[in-house]
């Protein structure tokens, strides 16, 4: 990968003028974001990652950590927080931020020795699973991560809204896999990331991998765009 995510947050971090990001997936057109969204404050947080904050305790493992905003607020409020993503530059970014134990890590191959009050997965948690055959896997590893009465904060959304809709409300959706699997292209400064695997998943489907693989699930908050933040234990 060329980390193009990263780059972008490490140039807005350095002023080494950063542009927007460009997403794309296969059912949707290109989109814009600015870098400085992923720089925002606690009051500039969507709701369902407010209410993730509030909650988070104890030690606490941020994966996918990005910019680091998260777990710089977490720092800020005296929590012990330790904050990986597989960008070698977003960790960069999270060092010159003041985020002193960042790791340039996948969660796969983190040592299940070490053991989390709060394990965080914020802006779509979901989508590193990649695709719903996976989620059992992360689901599984996240699970060995958590100590007794340990707490995975993650949300996704429903994205079925994306979807035509026939006269009679029914959706026009492939039957070859789940409707939340889909593939991504980042952009940036004029150059193209490979595509990749991001996945969706509806509550109730979270739901029931949750279920499968041992573990409870509570839907905490429902945002306003068929996003929602759910806490497994």
């Amino acid at each position: 990968m060329k980390d193009l995510f990263g780059t972008a947050i490490l140039d807005y971090q350095t002023n080494n003028s950063p542009e927007d990001i460009i997403t794309e997936t296969n059912i949707s057109e290109a989109d814009a974001m600015e870098v400085s969204y992923l720089f925002r404050s606690y009051k500039e947080m969507p709701k369902l990652e407010q209410k993730a904050m509030q909650l988070a305790k104890g030690k606490i493992l941020d994966v996918g950590c990005g910019a680091g905003s998260h777990s710089l607020y977490l720092l800020e409020k005296g929590l012990e927080v330790t904050s990986i993503d597989i960008s070698i530059n977003a960790i960069k970014a999270c060092a010159l931020r003041g985020i002193k134990n960042g790791q340039i890590q996948n969660v796969l191959d983190l040592n299940s020795n070490e053991k989390f009050d709060t394990i965080l997965l914020l802006m779509n948690g979901t989508g590193i699973f990649g695709t719903l055959d996976q989620t059992s896997k992360y689901l599984q590893k996240l699970k060995s991560l958590l100590a007794p009465n340990g707490q995975i904060l993650i949300d996704s959304s429903d994205i079925i809204y994306m979807f035509d809709e026939d006269e009679d409300g029914s959706k026009w959706i492939s039957a070859d896999g789940y409707y939340g699997e889909l593939t991504f292209t980042i952009s940036y400064k004029n150059q193209s990331e490979e595509a990749f695997p991001w996945l969706y998943l509806d509550y109730n489907t979270l739901q029931n991998a949750a279920h499968a693989n041992g573990l409870e699930c509570e839907l905490i908050l429902e945002g306003e765009h068929f996003d929602y933040l759910a806490r497994l234990y």
